[in-house]
């Protein structure tokens, strides 16, 4: 077989990093460049995400200063292998460079304060995505969790227009159902669900339902296949994983499904995967069900880089 390309959504190993110590070259986590290197080429979204208890006596800004700083150090640390980049024309020149791809992104506005100026700052530092919420509403809008009827707010709206005007990409993950719509009802181009599964092969309200993925169609977005077995339902094996992509494959979605493990930000993972290097183990499952190398090359690396190379253009 070829060798395999990935790109995954989101990843938590920053928090990961900071909380527990290490760095991104080798670890014990889910994710290191290591592991990263045995594929042909590998793009990984590093999320900066932290609530106040991880941090305690630090503000939001300085939270995300404390992760950005050590995203920046582990980037210079391993520059012979993998460059922070900030479109999709970066990435392929880190390939062509032989090197890995990594982008940043932001997983609760909370961090820049729900503040336009603060996303631009954040773009400045080469921020290309951002979930306007966590589990916890904020400024922004409401919740899978929490104010769950709740959707963007007029400042919501704001902050995810300036956000597609700057070249980052909105991420509905966790968002409220009615925050989804009015995402899609504020954007005209794509945006993505980094890390969220089916809400009908099993029924969570971090699942998206099958009008929300339309949707995603529709705007020529992906959603990315969440590994965490609470999401997945089911046994939780590998069969549990392809039912999610089975229907998504009936609705459509060929072109809009990618990789969003969700990797250092949950546990246990689905089908007993221990990290980036079991989507390979994925990849001949889903081979051996019958999936296409051309599919899967779509599914696992094309479809979520056609997005960022859209979006991701300053």
């Amino acid at each position: 077989m070829p060798e395999l390309d990935v790109f995954d959504g989101h990843c938590d190993t920053v928090l990961k990093c900071c909380l527990e110590g290490g760095g991104f070259g080798r670890n014990p986590y889910h994710v290191d460049l290591e592991r990263g290197r045995a594929f042909g080429r590998y793009a990984q979204f590093f999320a900066l995400f932290g609530q106040p208890e991880d941090f305690p006596g630090l503000t939001p800004r300085e939270t995300f200063e404390r992760e950005y700083a050590l995203f920046s150090r582990e980037m210079d640390a391993n520059s012979a292998i993998i460059t922070h980049c900030r479109s999709g024309e970066e990435a392929e020149a880190a390939f062509a460079a032989g090197k890995m791809a990594a982008f940043l992104s932001v997983e609760g506005a909370e961090l820049l304060n729900c503040s336009l100026e603060r996303l631009e700052e954040a773009h400045a530092l080469g921020v290309r995505a951002v979930n306007p919420t966590w589990n916890r509403a904020n400024a922004l809008g409401g919740t899978n969790a929490e104010d769950v009827d709740r959707g963007l707010t007029d400042q919501g709206k704001a902050f995810v227009r300036r956000a597609e005007e700057l070249g980052v990409l909105v991420d509905v993950s966790h968002l409220s159902d009615p925050g989804f719509w009015d995402v899609a009802d504020t954007l005209s181009g794509p945006f993505f669900a980094s890390h969220s599964d089916s809400r009908a092969v099993f029924s969570h309200p971090r699942n998206l339902t099958d009008a929300q993925f339309t949707a995603i169609i529709e705007h020529n977005g992906v959603a990315g296949l969440n590994l965490f077995a609470e999401f997945v339902g089911g046994e939780a094996d590998l069969e549990a994983i392809a039912a999610h992509l089975d229907h998504w494959l009936e609705l459509g979605g060929e072109q809009n499904i990618a990789l969003g493990g969700d990797l250092d930000g949950c546990s246990p993972l689905a089908g007993s995967m221990a990290g980036v290097q079991d989507y390979e183990r994925l990849y001949h499952f889903l081979r051996s069900r019958g999936y296409s190398q051309a599919l899967l090359q779509d599914l696992f690396f094309n479809n979520l880089m056609r997005v960022v190379s859209k979006v991701c253009t300053m």
